[in-house]
């Protein structure tokens, strides 16, 4: 969780470069508190590597919170447009097998081509990556995904959530957020 304000997204992909980390994923956005925006990122690397990021982020000004899913039970999206040729020998019978595939899958075709198909998918990484996989013979001709996002499951508190805690703008305040009541930000 970072402060809503411009120029954070370039603080903190500017931490992951100078240390030489990999972003897999970055998602950026609003969250129910107009002052407050999630970054969810992908890392890879072992248990040292990730604690470092973890740290390091944290010690960002704009950074409220950070959360580690990795030993909680969450629940992740990830979504995909994939533009697929059903040019060939017979485009009726590329379309029919494509229209299965979609449907295996519970994907959705919005919208359709004389010799294309644009398939919209969500899900895990693994399943639209499987998809993938299986429309790499037909062609693809264009593919966009926006990257995971994720929430911890359940609920870490007993009641509604309180969303209406604002930042107060203090010159007392070293880190901006530091004032955020924690039972207002979303669990994880």
């Amino acid at each position: 969780m970072v402060t809503n304000e411009p120029g954070v997204l370039s603080q903190v992909a500017g931490m992951f470069a100078a240390r030489g980390f990999n972003i897999d994923s970055l998602v950026v956005g609003r969250t129910e508190n107009p002052e407050i925006s999630r970054m969810t990122i992908v890392v890879n690397g072992d248990h040292a590597t990730l604690e470092q990021v973890r740290k390091q982020l944290a010690k960002l000004v704009p950074v409220v919170k950070v959360a580690d899913y990795g030993d909680v039970s969450y629940v992740e999206r990830d979504l995909a447009l994939i533009q697929v040729s059903t040019a060939g020998a017979t485009p009726t019978a590329h379309r029919g097998e494509l229209i299965e595939l979609v449907n295996l899958f519970r994907a959705k075709i919005i919208d359709v081509g004389h010799d294309s198909l644009t398939i919209e998918i969500s899900g895990t990484e693994d399943k639209i990556e499987a998809l993938i996989e299986l429309l790499l013979p037909y062609g693809i001709i264009e593919l966009a995904r926006t990257g995971v996002i994720a929430l911890a499951r359940g609920s870490t508190t007993s009641g509604p959530r309180k969303t209406t805690t604002r930042i107060r703008k203090s010159k007392a305040v070293t880190k901006p957020g530091a004032d955020i009541d924690p039972s207002s930000l979303p669990p994880g």
